[in-house]
């Protein structure tokens, strides 16, 4: 099972590394990952999804608590979450198909941001599945080039306290 773990961190050099060393030790992946300062300039916030079963997800836990840099840990698995993740796609473009992949952006509400003779850059943010779901109606038309960011959530409704 996939589980979305919020860490507030010390913003201080070397803890991602740190962090991401303790999942590598132990052999866990990380599928996903998202790190950017909070409103205090001294702690950050990161993102991660990683797969396992509640005994790995606890001992994950336990071992980030370990780390004096780890602040707050939460499992956002179960809870109501605003989720977003950011895509930029190149894909192959011209006259023939241009106004099919202009329709797809808009319906999925996404941007165009560059456009070239021969090809676009399309910027989308949403939901996993969204960006999914996405990417599958361009892949006819060629997609040339992808990034994405990882998963990030913000828990609906309520606001977890941190040390």
């Amino acid at each position: 099972m996939k589980h979305t773990l919020s860490l507030l961190v010390e913003n201080k050099p070397g803890v991602l590394a740190r962090i991401a060393g303790l999942f590598s030790r132990r052999g866990y992946n990380i599928e996903s990952l998202a790190v950017n300062t909070t409103e205090s300039p001294d702690i950050s916030h990161i993102t991660l999804v990683v797969d396992g079963d509640e005994r790995v997800l606890e001992q994950i836990t336990k071992q980030l608590y370990k780390l004096i840099v780890v602040l707050k840990v939460n499992d956002f698995t179960n809870f109501p979450v605003v989720e977003r993740e950011l895509a930029l796609i190149r894909v192959s473009s011209d006259s023939n198909n241009r106004r099919a992949i202009i329709d797809l952006v808009e319906i999925f509400r996404a941007s165009i941001v560059d456009v070239s003779e021969k090809e676009l850059i399309i910027e989308i943010t949403g939901d996993s599945d969204k960006i999914n779901a996405f990417i599958k109606n361009l892949e006819p038309y060629g997609i040339k080039e992808m990034v994405r960011t990882g998963r990030i959530v913000m828990p609906r409704g309520m606001r977890l306290n941190s040390k």
